[in-house]
């Protein structure tokens, strides 16, 4: 049987998933979660305003702002 002879195709690089700035937003939201937990974590008083109030609602921020991350649409550069 012959064969054929098809050209190579030439590699092309795929793009990312998400563009630069949601990859930004991205960590920034991880960043805030970990910093509401740590901000959770204590002995002292359990009833303190940052671990009732400000811990939680900067968790809460994180997450919205890494679902805001994950659907923003990346800008295109051609």
């Amino acid at each position: 049987m012959a064969q054929k002879n098809t050209p190579l195709k030439e590699t092309q690089q795929e793009p990312f998933v998400f563009g630069k700035n949601n990859y930004k937003l991205l960590f920034l939201s991880i960043a805030m979660v970990v910093l509401g937990f740590i901000l959770m974590i204590g002995e002292t008083d359990i009833y303190e305003f940052k671990k009732i109030i400000l811990a939680p609602i900067i968790v809460l921020a994180g997450f919205a702002l890494g679902f805001v991350a994950i659907l923003k649409k990346p800008t295109q550069h051609n």
